[in-house]
């Protein structure tokens, strides 16, 4: 419950920060903030972590 929260605020500080600094790189903070805990997940799973991103992406087919 606290990970969407913190996204949340992550999203809505880096958008007023961006508008008002006149900075668009800003923007790309919340896809990083996403990616890092994606990361941060699957690192947490108890098997080696790149027998785990190919278990992610077998679950398509």
């Amino acid at each position: 419950m606290i990970i969407p929260i913190v996204l949340g605020l992550i999203t809505i500080l880096s958008v007023v920060m961006a508008l008002k600094k006149k900075r668009p790189v800003l923007f790309a903070l919340p896809i990083a903030s996403i990616i890092v805990i994606a990361v941060v997940k699957i690192m947490m799973v108890p098997l080696p972590f790149w027998e785990t991103v190919q278990f992610i992406f077998n679950l398509r087919g």
